[in-house]
């Protein structure tokens, strides 16, 4: 599962406004997910300049969209591999899986979850609350038809 990062220019002036100041700018990269990927994740997470192409490469893979160099990086040391088998790896359904898993536990988010803290829970994962009040609705739902 690889991050889908088609976004119109409209799309992009709401979802990613620091990046996308102008209806030109949100128009030059609309429909271009690699350059997209690049400019909103470069030079944070560990990734390199827009230049460097990191944001791409190192784009949201796995169940939780596991995100960005230092991301990469660190669940490549988990399991002995190497960044090119990295990426490789999570794009099979095992890595999909084995990367959540290692990013819920390595974040502390069972006590999060088991405190119903979904605003803190889409602060860790996602670095900010774009979706919370998406994210809430679909808890409550999960919530009343799990317990209902």
């Amino acid at each position: 599962i690889k991050e889908n990062l088609n976004y119109k220019a409209t799309s992009l002036r709401k979802v990613f406004p620091k990046y996308f100041s102008t209806d030109e700018i949100a128009q030059e990269y609309a429909h271009f997910p690699e350059m997209i990927a690049n400019r909103v994740y470069a030079n944070r997470m560990g990734n390199g300049s827009e230049d460097s192409g990191d944001g791409y490469k190192y784009c949201g893979r796995g169940l939780i969209q596991l995100t960005g160099h230092d991301n990469y990086s660190a669940f490549a040391d988990s399991l002995s591999m190497t960044m090119p088998e990295t990426v490789e790896f999570l794009q099979t359904f095992e890595g999909c899986v084995q990367s959540a898993c290692w990013f819920w536990e390595s974040n502390g988010l069972n006590d999060l979850a088991d405190a119903g803290d979904i605003k803190g829970m889409t602060k860790r994962i996602n670095g900010g609350y774009i979706g919370l009040e998406d994210r809430i609705k679909h808890y409550q739902h999960a919530l009343d038809v799990l317990c209902g």
